[in-house]
């Protein structure tokens, strides 16, 4: 969200791409914090059986969230701007980047309500030999 409204905020039709250097890191950096724990956390909170099904969805999710942000992201560059000239073009980025650092900082807000997980009983450890009677009892049920 800093990096997001620190590109708007930069974001002129005179400044060179150094100026945008510090908040593309700033952005990666908040990208690298937040992807990784996200698998982390839906992987961890199924059941080992279920965490293909979890990751899939997950993926599924994310991909939603980036076509939809596409979409209101560009109404909201082209309510404000357009490609016809560097100023036009400046005039619907930076109105556009807002909004989604905006949605950015909802999204954080919205995360300190989500209850925290329940503890689970003790971790249990899945041997090979588990996986193989599993196995062995599908294919003898299919």
């Amino acid at each position: 969200m800093i990096g997001l409204a620190w590109v708007a905020q930069v974001g002129h039709v005179s400044t060179s791409y150094i100026h945008f250097v510090p908040a593309f890191i700033v952005n990666g950096i908040g990208m690298s914090l937040f992807f990784a724990p996200v698998a982390n956390l839906v992987l961890s909170s199924v059941r080992r059986d279920e965490e293909g099904i979890a990751s899939g969805a997950t993926n599924a999710i994310r991909e939603l969230g980036g076509v939809f942000g596409v979409a209101v992201l560009a109404g909201v560059f082209s309510a404000h701007g357009g490609y016809q000239s560097a100023a036009a073009f400046v005039s619907g980025l930076r109105p556009a980047v807002f909004v989604g650092s905006a949605v950015v900082v909802l999204g954080a807000i919205s995360m300190l309500f989500v209850p925290p997980r329940a503890k689970s009983a003790a971790p249990t450890t899945t041997t090979t030999e588990d996986i193989a009677d599993d196995l062995v009892a599908e294919l003898v049920s299919a």
